[in-house]
């Protein structure tokens, strides 16, 4: 497509065919540029990292936008995200300490700030459609509940998100909140929303918009924890680090590779699966082959029961050089044949220089490593953190600082903590009878057509 501003590209979410947008360029940072943000609060990196992308904000109105996202008062801590260590050399980035404990505030606390100043500026209203595999529901729906101008319609698998992801999202009452339970499994969502966003006509008359990791805006707000998170574990910006991140839709991950393209010293790249091992396999083998909705495990690690990563589709454009040509050959490949593999390809070769390392977690492994760390360090993590660490604490070079990515707070899935440890995760107040609050969902099935019939009954006007 033609270049756009950032906030076209905020409000439309995907390109006019469908694809993922990207930037034209990543900024990088020389090594005095890092010196200058290294000392630079949460908010201020946040303004410095997030400018060079948000360009048709004006200065001070995107600091003013930071600066009532990330605040003490929704994150619990100036720091916004901490950083935990565990041991020498072993570090826990505490990024689910948001509205709804999971990481996907960070973004999505930032998402709703803006839209509601673009909107107003623009005097127009925008019908978000998501897809969620537990904790992007729930962060969308706590950062636009109540804002003017924007409705939201989510996307979950029916029976297929714990109770509590399950209940954050089901017991908001605001007018604005629509959630849909589809039969079916996440991608099923996930394909339901490409397609809707990709009918042209009914996108363009329903004005809809998109807050998964499909949006831009939500990945570059990402990046900014991977250099927090470097800063905190490192004294020296000549230093390198690992960093160990749960992965299904490769959103999360993909932040930390464009960090790494800015500049930001990272060796390796971790990308930690559960047993829906898609993008394991890939960066073992070259081979990308997404797997049915029947073979899609139900995990205790939902949130990354995928098995069609969207955000992959921005990290292979890289590996392909940026060509739109590549990629959609590619693409086309993975449609006819279900599968494409870049093993000794020129490609692949660029795979192998990007950082990349990965592993699978299972149900026993995540057991075993809760287990393992609250016994150490005290600490309870949730399931997709215990992947993480699992794979991470694997797959780090010797002597480098391992940051494992939080996920989410352990209290979001109590049943596997439960198996673990014997006892319940603590869980904050304010959520302390969340499962028992009146719930309000509608449930579809898996098809398109009836999901564009319940947005065009409610569309924000």
């Amino acid at each position: 497509m033609a270049p756009q501003p950032f906030c076209s590209v905020l409000l439309e979410g995907l390109a006019p065919d469908g694809g993922l947008v990207v930037p034209e360029s990543y900024p990088r940072f020389a090594a005095e540029e890092l010196a200058r943000l290294r000392p630079l609060s949460y908010r201020d990196l946040a303004f410095a990292i997030l400018s060079p992308y948000a360009d048709d904000i004006a200065a001070t109105d995107l600091k003013a936008i930071v600066d009532r996202t990330y605040t003490k008062a929704i994150f619990g801590t100036e720091e916004i995200t901490p950083l935990a260590t565990l041991e020498p050399g072993l570090h826990l980035l505490r990024v689910a300490n948001g509205p709804t404990l999971a990481f996907k505030d960070i973004a999505l606390q930032f998402l709703g700030q803006l839209f509601e100043h673009v909107l107003a500026q623009k005097r127009q209203h925008l019908n978000v459609l998501g897809a969620t595999s537990g904790d992007t529901g729930s962060s969308a729906e706590y950062a636009l509940r109540g804002k003017r101008g924007v409705n939201v319609f989510m996307l979950s698998p029916k029976g297929r998100i714990s109770p509590f992801q399950a209940a954050q999202m089901y017991s908001l009452s605001d007018g604005n909140i629509f959630n849909l339970a589809i039969e079916g499994v996440f991608d099923d969502c996930q394909d339901i929303v490409k397609a809707a966003a990709g009918d042209a006509a009914f996108k363009s008359r329903y004005r809809l918009g998109a807050v998964n990791s499909i949006n831009w805006a939500r990945v570059a707000a990402q990046i900014v924890y991977y250099f927090k998170g470097y800063f905190a574990a490192t004294k020296d910006n000549r230093e390198e680090v690992a960093f160990a991140v749960p992965s299904g839709n490769f959103g999360n991950i993909l932040a930390g590779h464009v960090a790494r393209e800015m500049g930001l010293p990272i060796r390796r790249l971790i990308l930690a699966t559960n047993e829906n091992d898609v993008l394991d396999e890939f960066f073992r083998t070259g081979r990308y082959r997404p797997r049915a909705a029947a073979e899609t495990h139900a995990t205790s690690s939902p949130s990354m029961d995928i098995s069609k990563a969207s955000n992959f589709e921005r990290f292979i454009f890289d590996v392909v050089g940026r060509d739109p040509v590549a990629l959609r050959s590619l693409w086309e490949t993975l449609r006819r044949d279900g599968a494409f593999d870049l093993a000794g390809t020129l490609h692949w070769q660029r795979v192998q220089t990007a950082g990349f390392t990965s592993g699978k977690s299972t149900h026993a492994d995540r057991l075993a490593t809760i287990r393992d760390v609250e016994r150490r360090y005290g600490v309870i993590i949730d399931p997709h953190t215990a992947d993480g660490v699992k794979v991470g604490r694997e797959s780090r070079p010797p002597g480098m600082p391992l940051i494992c990515v939080e996920t989410a707070l352990a209290a979001k899935f109590a049943p596997t903590i439960r198996e673990a440890l014997g006892r319940e995760p603590q869980r904050p107040a304010a959520y302390a009878d969340l499962e028992s609050r009146p719930q309000h969902c509608t449930v579809l099935p898996a098809d398109v057509a009836q999901v564009q019939s319940f947005i065009a009954e409610r569309a924000a006007a």
